[in-house]
């Protein structure tokens, strides 16, 4: 049974592979029976099957050709027939062979003649080609300079790239490719100076167009000024802003102006050749390196802008004016640079070069602000700086050490006008006649007026020319160089200046020091005068000087540059003219008091006579004394207010009633007669009528005790004296010391003369104590 199902298995196997069409794949039909290891005879009964196969297959044969022999015989024949035509067809396509073979012989001799040329004519192509690409080359390594001596830099640097990168790749396995690559950094570096020369004359022409640049720069700066004055004139709102204020920049936005580039100006500055060497350096993989030359070119230009010397009496300040547009010329150059390249000028370099020029130029005008001897050139030094300060501040620049430069020539400024003021007020002071100042003309009156600070009590419709003002010309000289002191100072202050303060506490203590220096010192002085009438007109002189510096503390105040300080203005000027009036009244006093002891002194009084005086006959001496008195206050001290005049009077009188009364109770005189009483009393009442016909009960008191004591000595009761009710009702300003010391000389001048071996005042004090009381 298995071997039936064995053969039954393997027949299709073996059915199969006969009927494969190829010799080959009867293998793909074996390898599973071959593989298969469930019967270990199958392979055997496979080979037996295949001869059992074989010997159906040759059984069939036979019976086939037995059956078709005849067709069999008749195709052998025409086998055999076909035989014979075929080797008569091989003999012929023999023969045709060795024909062909000849003639082939013949061909590829040709042939090879005709690869041999083609070889020789390829290669002839390829030198050509070569060549020509070798002088295509050639040609771009020619236009590199063609182009380079046409300055066109950048479009040789592109050419000599092309030439690198593509047309030398092409004929790279030549030598010529070899030589032109060596000179590629050459040429590049050729390239390179040629730009730097350019780059070099552009500079060179713009470090000599800088003053030009900065000229019309600073003519750009006068213009905005020049607007905005008509709109702060048009608008008070705008007086609160300066020049580069946002508010002005915003007003002024209408008026463009660049100043780079400027028709009307005939300025233009063209960047073409720096953009064309940064470009060209940054290709060229140098631009560190361009850097850091191009900015020690602007050093050394930097350097040349200050010169060592600087002549600042010019007037017109030429040399100063051409030093500063050329910096600002620079500076603005160099901003512009910051503005239209990338990264080429740092901020910090450009800051630094403006610092440096700004050091050199502060130095070189500072050492020679000395040489300056006019308030008019220092302006005008000033008036430069200011407009070269605006000018720079527009493109932001730092301007803290150029405004302390501008200390510095205020300092000198108000050094050289107090200097020159100085002067002038000496000269006044000392020239003057210090007499009243005569006025002929109302137009000079007014201008008197209206320079001096003087409040007239008479009304201007009333006067009557000529007259005479109280002051003398010294004052109104005075007041005029006050006001111009105070206007040069203000000019100053022009131009925004910053610190405002400082002209305010200059001016103040300059005005100060003139002042009191100039003016109220040498008035004192001058009161060692033994003139009363200069006395006096010195006295009015410090009362109206005394009233300017008041006036002009208010002028001060309300002119004020500083917004931000407060509180009054106080001159110590007004406290010495204060002080240099109560002196002057105090010398008047000394005057009179000396004119009037000098005159007392003359007095020729004999004590002692026993002839008695003529009726109201006055002595000499009081006659002058008088008439002193009364000439001085209608002529000399006739400028003195009157309250000044009255206490003159007031004082004179009372030191001439203490000196009178002194003369008899000097210690030389030993007794007094009647008749000197007499003679006493009539001088005294001389002086006492003088007194009643100025008018004032009040300078009248001074004489009391002078009247009391000669009516005591004229008594005939003086024993009254020494009742306390009596003296008080009759003698109440007469000194009790005094009173018993004359009473006892006129004892003694009614009997013989003392002796000398007893003083009377021991004697008086003496007889004091025993009715009195009183102690030595």
């Amino acid at each position: 049974m298995p071997a039936a199902i064995a053969h039954a298995d393997l027949a299709p196997i073996v059915q199969r592979i006969v009927l494969t069409s190829s010799e080959t794949d009867y293998v793909d039909q074996l390898i599973p029976i071959i593989k298969d290891a469930r019967t270990p005879d199958r392979a055997g009964r496979l080979l037996h099957h295949f001869d059992a196969l074989a010997a159906d297959r040759e059984t069939e044969i036979e019976r086939m050709c037995s059956t078709n022999h005849q067709d069999f015989v008749k195709s052998v024949n025409d086998l055999l027939r076909i035989r014979e035509g075929t080797a008569e067809l091989t003999s012929e396509i023999l023969g045709l062979t060795e024909t062909i073979q000849s003639s082939t012989e013949q061909l590829a001799a040709q042939k090879k003649a005709l690869v041999e040329s083609r070889s020789v004519r390829e290669n002839i192509d390829d030198a050509t080609k070569a060549l020509n690409a070798c002088l295509d080359v050639l040609q771009l390594a020619n236009q590199v300079h063609d182009l380079l001596a046409k300055k066109k830099h950048y479009a040789a640097l592109r050419a000599l790239e092309e030439l690198q990168n593509v047309h030398l790749r092409e004929i790279s396995r030549y030598k010529i490719a070899e030589i032109i690559e060596k000179s590629v950094p050459a040429t590049q570096k050729l390239i390179a100076e040629a730009v730097m020369t350019d780059l070099n004359t552009w500079l060179f022409r713009i470090r000599e167009a800088s003053q030009y640049l900065g000229e019309v720069a600073f003519y750009h700066t006068e213009m905005r000024k020049e607007r905005m004055k008509e709109r702060t004139e048009q608008d008070d709102y705008m007086a609160k802003y300066g020049l580069n204020s946002a508010v002005e920049l915003v007003a002024d936005e209408m008026d463009e102006f660049d100043i780079l580039n400027n028709e009307e100006t005939d300025v233009q500055i063209d960047f073409s050749p720096l953009y064309e060497a940064v470009h060209i350096h940054e290709t060229l993989g140098r631009y560190d390196q361009f850097r850091a030359e191009y900015a020690a070119t602007r050093r050394r230009q930097k350097d040349l802008l200050v010169p060592t010397a600087l002549n600042l009496r010019d007037e017109d300040v030429a040399d100063l004016s051409s030093i500063l547009e050329g910096i600002a010329g620079f500076a603005i150059l160099e901003r512009a640079t910051m503005m239209k390249t990338d990264n080429l000028r740092a901020g910090v370099d450009v800051d630094e070069l403006w610092d440096s020029m700004c050091r050199a130029a502060i130095t070189l005008i500072s050492n020679n602000l000395h040489d300056v001897d006019k308030d008019e050139t220092l302006l005008k030094i000033k008036g430069r700086v200011a407009l070269f300060i605006q000018t720079v501040d527009t493109w932001g620049y730092a301007t803290s050490s150029l405004h302390s430069l501008v200390l510095t020539i205020f300092d000198n400024y108000s050094k050289l006008l107090k200097r020159k003021f100085s002067e002038d007020f000496e000269e006044i002071v000392t020239t003057d006649d210090y007499m009243p100042m005569p006025i002929n003309t109302l137009e000079e009156y007014d201008k008197v007026v209206e320079v001096s600070w003087y409040n007239p009590d008479t009304d201007r419709s009333d006067l009557q020319f000529p007259c005479v003002l109280p002051f003398s010309q010294m004052y109104p000289l005075c007041c005029i160089d006050i006001r111009n002191f105070l206007n040069q100072i203000y000019l100053f202050s022009d131009d925004e200046f910053e610190r405002a303060n400082v002209i305010d506490e200059t001016l103040k203590r300059s005005l100060d020091e003139l002042l009191c220096d100039k003016v109220c010192q040498t008035l004192v002085d001058r009161l060692s005068s033994q003139y009363p009438g200069q006395v006096v007109q010195i006295l009015t002189n410090f009362e109206h000087f005394e009233t300017a510096c008041e006036e002009l503390q208010n002028l001060l105040f309300d002119a004020r540059s500083s917004q931000s300080a407060s509180g009054p203005v106080i001159l110590q000027a007004t406290e010495r003219f204060r002080e240099g009036r109560k002196t002057a009244e105090k010398r008047i006093f000394e005057l009179v008091n000396s004119k009037i002891d000098d005159l007392i002194e003359t007095a020729e009084y004999d004590w002692m006579t026993r002839t008695p005086p003529g009726r109201k006959k006055v002595s000499n001496y009081m006659q002058e004394l008088t008439r002193y008195l009364d000439d001085s206050m209608h002529s000399a001290l006739l400028g003195l207010p009157t309250e000044i005049k009255e206490l003159i009077y007031f004082d004179a009188l009372s030191h001439a009633a203490t000196s009178i009364l002194s003369l008899p109770l000097d210690s030389s005189v030993r007794g007094i007669s009647p008749a000197a009483i007499q003679t006493l009393a009539n001088d005294v009442q001389h002086l006492v009528d003088f007194v009643d016909g100025l008018g004032n009960p009040i300078l009248k008191e001074n004489l009391d005790e002078l009247v009391q004591t000669v009516a005591l000595m004229q008594s005939d009761t003086p024993d009254e004296f020494y009742d306390v009710s009596q003296r008080n009702k009759k003698y109440g300003r007469v000194d009790r010391e005094h009173g018993a010391i004359l009473l006892e000389k006129v004892m003694q001048g009614q009997v013989a003369p003392l002796q000398p071996s007893q003083s009377y005042k021991q004697d008086a004090f003496a007889m004091m104590s025993s009715r009195f009381g009183l102690n030595k």
